[in-house]
């Protein structure tokens, strides 16, 4: 395992502009606190070298990235959390409310089920597949971005979410 020493500020600081630069692409704030933004992403990057993939700093990764697909940064509940309490659940991403300090963002309940897989098995109803589409549509399960094709995009195109990111929606 790597450890935290392995991580260079420079990695971080390099991260964090590539983050805030898609961010503010993609119509998303990081938090004002910089430093406090820094040690998150810096976490991200111990977690990319740990599992091979970006878990949330602040929840407990599994070390398979098929469990773990739900809090890859950015994690599937980051708009919800932002919506309803101006942060996600580590606060990386914020509102504009609370990126302007108008806000300040309140305490946020972990919507991770317990079992992601059951969630997953759960309902399955939803959309079907219409006779007249030529092609699969995907859905990005990070910020709902729909692409009709035979596979999902390498990479998302508004948040930046990798192709494993995308389900079968239609």
């Amino acid at each position: 395992m790597n450890n935290i020493e392995e991580i260079t500020d420079g990695e971080v600081l390099e991260r964090y502009h590539k983050l805030k630069d898609e961010a503010y692409a993609g119509g998303y704030f990081l938090n004002p606190d910089r430093e406090f933004t820094l040690q998150l992403i810096r976490g991200i990057l111990i977690n990319e070298k740990r599992y091979g993939y970006g878990a949330c700093p602040c929840r407990l990764a599994s070390g398979k990235r098929t469990e773990d697909l739900d809090i890859i940064c950015p994690c599937d509940y980051r708009d919800s959390d932002i919506e309803e309490y101006g942060a996600c659940y580590c606060s990386l991403y914020v509102s504009k409310e609370v990126a302007d300090g108008f806000k300040k963002p309140e305490s946020i309940p972990d919507r991770r089920p317990v079992h992601p897989e059951v969630e997953k098995q759960g309902n399955k109803s939803g959309p079907t597949k219409s006779s007249k589409l030529t092609y699969p549509v995907w859905r990005c399960r990070v910020c709902g971005y729909l692409a009709a094709r035979e596979n999902p995009p390498g990479i998302c195109p508004v948040c930046k979410a990798s192709k494993d990111r995308f389900e079968k929606f239609m």
